[in-house]
């Protein structure tokens, strides 16, 4: 290549980002000449190589003139070492932010467009503004019942698609908003001994203490290739494995990190987001766990009978067949809030251990029941018998115990270093629990991030409490989480309310 007034050398920047970033100080030739400022998007590309990053001006301090500073990510998608030479162009405008731009007035987004946008999302073609925008004009019901199977399909398209040498292939999702509803490891455990195949790829935690995906990896490997992920499934008939290491749906993956610091979680996008992956996965048969509460995220059971309604209606017509399950929401299922505590939750109800969380165990046993009717293994109300007997005979911890080993082994569980008991202020009866309270208590304390955190709770909804009784614990790896915390608990006790003996 050769140099030009248009060049600059790499410099890698150890900067951390999820999107393309690269840095030029203010005095670069190439800044002044072109007039970049901050958040302009580039074209940088190299002899083999091109990518769209977001321009950040730096002072003239952070490296030698005639370089161009890369974050790890740009550094990586270029293929360059130190010093190669850097051609730099302003990007022309991505076509697909029109679709955008349209849907803002009020204009539907058409296949072809939401396929556009998909693909440049996918392609790192979009910062994270743009994909903001998309989310923020997506939430609210905006997205028509055409517009949700447009976006699942491009979604689809945009990874890879698994095929499997059986008819039925069974998944489960939940709509989520519940702390501690580790259902699903439990329920893959049980379907999977009962001889069902179940490649199950789930996501990481959003706006939750923890996804199926951060509470397994505390006691296996999750990252897998998909390669590893055919070999679980072929050995084990199932897996518990997270969507994002075998590229199932890699648009989705950066819409949900987006979605993350944004805490939005569309109906439309959430329905594409789930779908799409279970149709890549290979899914014949999916059960959609919708829990209703006033504090989950579906408040009214009209609004859950809607997007049941709307979930089944947009699988039919991707050829999947769509169950869904209407569950309690009003209250956290289990006693821990975190991906070990969940977990050691999960194990003790797989264990059939006297003390392990009743609810946690009766919704997994039905929830196992219905997908052990939809696929035919069962007649209907016939899957509960079932679904019993493979838990009370040990047959799912062995069939968990295998996947484990398979995936990487299993992992000793570890205990936070930093607990802190909070007590009852009052008797009486603990009537109602707050899950987006309980949930924000969880995550101050470090969960998802830091394995270890989170809460336990010693009572639940329905329980006799006197003063002095223990109500929960946070657990967390420094005293300043702790801290943190139990400030919040202070400032919002009203998360667990007790009520008066009746």
């Amino acid at each position: 290549m050769d140099k030009s007034y248009n060049t600059l050398k790499a410099k890698l920047v150890g900067i951390h980002s999820h999107q393309p970033i690269v840095y030029m100080r203010k005095d670069c030739h190439i800044c002044q000449s072109e007039g970049y400022s901050s958040q302009v998007k580039l074209k940088i590309s190299n002899q083999s190589n091109q990518l769209i990053a977001e321009l950040h001006v730096v002072d003239n301090e952070f490296f030698d003139i005639g370089y161009i500073g890369l974050n790890k990510l740009a550094f990586n998608m270029l293929d360059v070492t130190e010093s190669d030479v850097i051609s730099i162009a302003q990007a022309s405008p991505i076509s697909s932010m029109s679709e955008v731009r349209g849907k803002i007035y009020n204009q539907p987004f058409t296949d072809q467009g939401l396929k556009s946008l998909i693909n440049d999302i996918k392609l790192g073609r979009l910062t994270d503004i743009d994909i903001s925008s998309f989310i923020t004009i997506c939430a609210g019901g905006r997205l028509s019942a055409d517009e949700i199977i447009w976006l699942t399909k491009a979604m689809v398209d945009s990874g890879q698609q698994m095929s499997w040498p059986t008819k039925v292939v069974v998944d489960k999702h939940c709509i989520g908003g519940i702390p501690g509803n580790r259902t699903t490891p439990i329920v893959v455990s049980i379907v999977g001994s009962c001889g069902l195949f179940m490649p199950k790829t789930s996501s990481r935690a959003i706006t939750s203490p923890a996804g199926t995906a951060d509470a397994m990896e505390s006691i296996t490997e999750v990252d897998i290739s998909l390669n590893r992920m055919r070999t679980v499934l072929l050995e084990a008939n199932a897996c518990l494995v997270w969507g994002g290491s075998v590229n199932l749906s890699p648009a989705d993956d950066i819409l949900i990190r987006v979605e993350k610091a944004l805490n939005i979680d569309s109906d439309g996008q959430l329905i594409a987001s789930v779908l799409s992956k279970k149709i890549a996965a290979g899914s014949t048969h999916v059960l959609i766990d919708v829990p209703v509460g006033k504090t989950a995220k579906v408040r009214t059971r009209e609004d859950a009978k809607n997007l049941c309604m709307l979930m089944m209606h947009v699988g039919n017509e991707l050829g999947i067949k769509v169950k869904t399950m209407i569950t309690n929401g009003s209250t956290p299922i289990g006693n821990g809030i975190g991906p070990t505590l969940e977990i050691k939750d999960v194990l003790s109800v797989l264990e059939n251990a006297s003390d392990a969380p009743n609810d946690l165990k009766v919704k997994s046993l039905h929830l196992s029941a219905k997908i052990i009717e939809m696929s035919g293994l069962a007649k209907k109300g016939n899957g509960l018998k079932v679904a019993v007997e493979a838990l009370a005979s040990g047959q799912a911890l062995t069939k968990f115990k295998q996947i484990c080993r398979l995936q990487g082994g299993s992992k000793k569980l570890k205990h936070a270093t930093f607990t802190e008991n909070i007590l009852c202020e009052t008797s009486g009866v603990v009537s109602e629990m707050d899950n987006r309270k309980i949930a924000r208590l969880a995550k101050l304390a470090g969960a998802p991030d830091v394995k270890t955190a989170g809460l336990y709770l010693h009572k639940k909804t329905g329980d006799q409490v006197n003063i002095g009784d223990l109500l929960m614990t946070i657990h967390a790896e420094s005293k300043g989480q702790v801290l943190y915390a139990l400030d919040y608990y202070k400032q919002h006790k009203n998360m667990i309310q007790i009520g008066d003996l009746t």
